[in-house]
């Protein structure tokens, strides 16, 4: 396949093979043909090693880049032309060669909690278990809830709601993005609050990956880049990046536009969220790069720091 500037007839868009994936996938295909119809994408299903790995927490692994290796080295040997991703699976440093060449809208970025009863975050028992794979998650539960029993819960959405449905959780908690895009938004319980769960960084955006030098592709995505939604995802992922922080540790940031102004609230927690480091930060949306490396190094200076050297001096 031609990675040159010229135009092409057909592209090929990489994507993994779970249902939300594909979901994310297929939507994206529709958006570039309503765009360029003159171009027929394709998709190639590519097998991930986090789709492979499911019975490890992704911190003891490597981390969320798991999710996105195989397709960025697909990219490159230019097997396909553009992949679409949960912009939170995305690392902070995109391999050489690589760019994000378009954020569409951003959906709901708020964590979901799914009970077994239907009882809400406040009202499960006591000790009750509650299932993610999300260090992020733990931590700010805990600090809320500290009596909760939390338990490891990877695979895809629909593996994670049978879990729960057979009866080996109480509660679960999940993106309440991927149920939307999925139409399970009837099995949210309650939705958590970011006082309660702050997101994660780029939680709710997708972002579409391509070549650095392919100029044609990167002609026909930027027609769907939504403005709004790349400004604060570029917030978040200074943030993430200044931290160099991977899934090892309980990060969180998330940004909002109003107008031109941009706020960006973020925080860095220990992993039995008894120290949670919390701070926002506010400036105009141009200014976004820098409001994320401002506030991590305000977070670093009050004692994220710390918690970095005692996780990573760990791992």
């Amino acid at each position: 396949m031609s990675t040159s500037n010229g135009q092409r007839s057909t592209l090929v868009l990489g994507t993994r093979g779970s249902k939300l994936a594909l979901c994310q996938s297929e939507w994206f295909q529709s958006q570039v043909h309503e765009v360029a119809p003159e171009v027929r994408v394709t998709l190639k299903k590519i097998q991930t090693s986090g789709d492979k790995i499911i019975d490890v927490p992704l911190a003891k692994i490597g981390g969320k880049g798991l999710f996105v290796k195989e397709i960025e080295d697909a990219l490159l040997a230019g097997d396909i032309d553009f992949a679409v991703h949960s912009m939170k699976d995305v690392p902070a440093q995109l391999p050489a060669g690589l760019d994000i060449l378009c954020v569409p809208a951003r959906e709901d970025a708020r964590d979901a909690l799914i009970s077994r009863t239907g009882c809400s975050f406040q009202e499960l028992p006591l000790g009750a278990t509650i299932g993610t794979a999300s260090l992020r998650r733990q931590a700010q539960l805990l600090q809320a809830r500290p009596d909760l029993t939390i338990t490891m819960l990877r695979g895809n959405l629909d593996t994670r709601l049978r879990k729960l449905k057979d009866g080996q959780f109480d509660a679960i908690v999940l993106a309440a993005a991927g149920l939307h895009r999925l139409a399970w938004a009837e099995t949210i319980t309650e939705y958590l609050s970011p006082v309660l769960s702050l997101p994660a960084i780029g939680q709710g955006a997708l972002g579409i990956e391509g070549r650095a030098d392919d100029e044609f592709v990167r002609s026909i995505l930027l027609r769907l880049n939504h403005r709004e939604t790349q400004t604060t995802v570029t917030a978040e992922r200074a943030f993430l990046q200044r931290l160099e922080g991977g899934c090892q540790v309980p990060i969180a940031a998330h940004a909002i536009l109003s107008g031109e102004r941009l706020v960006l609230e973020g925080l860095v927690a220990s992993i039995d969220g008894k120290t949670i480091i919390r701070d926002q930060i506010a400036g105009t949306g141009q200014q976004a790069h820098a409001l994320g490396v401002q506030l991590a190094e305000r977070l670093l200076t009050r004692g994220g720091d710390k918690i970095l050297r005692e996780i990573y001096g760990s791992a």
